[in-house]
């Protein structure tokens, strides 16, 4: 065996003992969401926040979400030594080509300015609503994880989560984050921004994505 698959032999066998784990973000709303859903999961893992280890974010420079999902957890592995968790995620509306998609954050221009960005979201919808009138405007909410159980990982562990809805023509609700306000569930005659944490959890793209991930960790 050569030296490069034995030090990759050692690094597995540390990633898969460890009890700690990083969680490649630094946002705050994606933060507070992973705590509860990981805290629901009963793992027997410490998941720390990147930020809590001076670990800045990776520059996302793939073309997918499965992509960039993969670059931050390979970075975030990289610079701590132990196994990562990275999440990409955003809104994609097929009537734009399935844009925002992965620049959902900096839409506007400006990373994490939810105001902004929801406001370009609705400005650049004002067209086709006005040609289509009466006609609600579908898109999704999508999360892409990927747990790599060291830095050069060959066969990182994906899971995706993908979450319909309806995009409103204005904000409603005031909790949650990003897109939130603008995303509409028919079913539940609510906006994401309008449902308790729980709630949401148990529905979203976030809480999909995980409970995928979970079941693939248990095999």
């Amino acid at each position: 065996m050569s030296t490069t698959n034995t030090n990759q032999t050692d690094a597995t066998a540390t990633a898969e003992s460890s009890k700690q784990w990083v969680l490649a973000s630094n946002n705050k709303g994606k933060l507070a969401e992973f705590k509860r859903l990981f805290s629901d999961a009963n793992l027997d893992v410490t998941i720390i926040p990147q930020g809590q280890l001076d670990i800045e974010d990776a520059i996302e420079d793939g073309l997918s979400f499965v992509e960039n999902a993969i670059i931050k957890a390979r970075h975030a592995s990289r610079l701590s030594g132990l196994p990562a968790i990275a999440d990409d995620s955003g809104i994609c509306v097929p009537v734009l080509g399935n844009a925002p998609g992965i620049y959902s954050a900096r839409y506007a221009g400006e990373h994490g300015n939810d105001g902004k960005n929801n406001a370009k979201l609705i400005a650049d919808l004002q067209p086709i609503r006005e040609t289509q009138p009466n006609t609600p405007i579908t898109g999704m909410f999508v999360c892409v994880l990927a747990m790599v159980r060291h830095a050069d990982d060959p066969l990182p562990i994906i899971a995706q989560g993908l979450w319909h809805g309806e995009i409103l023509e204005a904000p409603l609700g005031d909790g949650g984050f990003g897109y939130d306000p603008l995303f509409w569930l028919p079913d539940m005659q609510a906006t994401a921004a309008s449902l308790s944490a729980k709630n949401k959890n148990q529905i979203s793209h976030r809480g999909q994505a995980i409970q995928q991930l979970l079941a693939q960790l248990a095999l």
